[in-house]
């Protein structure tokens, strides 16, 4: 023995908490949320990417800093705006996929109840309940209508009816993608105008800005830190490559001019 006190596993214990009977009614009773990490992740990546090619294209193409920094904060804003739209018309549309399937499912209720019930039998069937038991299942769902619709988006078309934000969606969206696409311009609104400084920080930054996006969504996720912020600096710098070399070979078969 060492002395030590032995600590209580509160992992464990906080588990144990979360399921003991009173705590599950209440989770259960909460109205099912849309995670927003996937928006933040998307916008945050897609922000920086796009914002660093730019920076990248115009030192290849050898444009000066001022170039650079209208260029690339006009495209920060535009770009963050569609995306956001873009995102928001996804989610609005995926919504109404739902809505549309509860109307459609009411609408067969109304008219055929029976054959309603009976893809509910079956879809119990399958899940293993036969006899007196698969019918009082049956009699339990088919009497709360809203229970019926829901198991039926659920079970038989695979669509989860939680509810969605659109409008969150797209500001979450927005949001991260100018907070995290603003590094790579940074240093051209600080720095002199110099063809290589502003540009190795500019890289600098986006390379800190991928890898703690991964390692953010990684940690998130509960996987490896490390090797999601790896993941995500090596498909941002990709990107950024691509770009500058476009920019470079452009300058050099058209010979664009600082």
């Amino acid at each position: 023995m060492n002395g030590e006190i032995p600590r209580p596993d509160s992992g464990r214990a906080r588990l144990s908490s979360e399921h003991r009977r009173d705590a599950i009614r209440s989770r259960l009773a909460r109205p099912q949320g849309h995670s927003y990490l996937g928006d933040s992740i998307l916008g945050a990546i897609d922000g920086c990417v796009t914002t660093f090619a730019v920076v990248a294209a115009g030192v290849g193409g050898g444009f000066s800093s001022v170039v650079i920094v209208i260029l690339g904060f006009a495209n920060l804003l535009a770009d963050g705006f569609s995306m956001a739209i873009s995102n928001y018309q996804g989610v609005k549309t995926r919504q109404d996929e739902v809505e549309r399937a509860r109307r459609t499912e009411h609408g067969h209720i109304d008219k055929i109840p029976q054959g309603e019930r009976e893809e509910i039998r079956q879809i119990f069937a399958a899940k293993g309940f036969e006899g007196d038991l698969l019918e009082r299942v049956v009699h339990v769902i088919t009497n709360n209508r809203e229970v019926w619709v829901n198991t039926m988006l659920t079970d038989e078309l695979g669509i989860q009816p939680v509810t969605l934000s659109p409008i969150r969606a797209g500001i979450v969206t927005f949001a991260s993608f100018l907070l995290v696409g603003a590094a790579p311009l940074l240093p051209f609104l600080f720095v002199a105008n110099n063809a290589n400084s502003p540009f190795m920080m500019s890289a600098g930054a986006a390379a800190v800005a991928f890898f703690a996006v991964g390692a953010f969504r990684g940690r998130m996720l509960e996987q490896r830190a490390i090797m999601g912020g790896l993941s995500t600096l090596v498909t941002g710098g990709a990107a950024a490559t691509v770009a500058y070399l476009v920019g470079w070979w452009l300058r050099q078969q058209f010979g664009v001019a600082s």
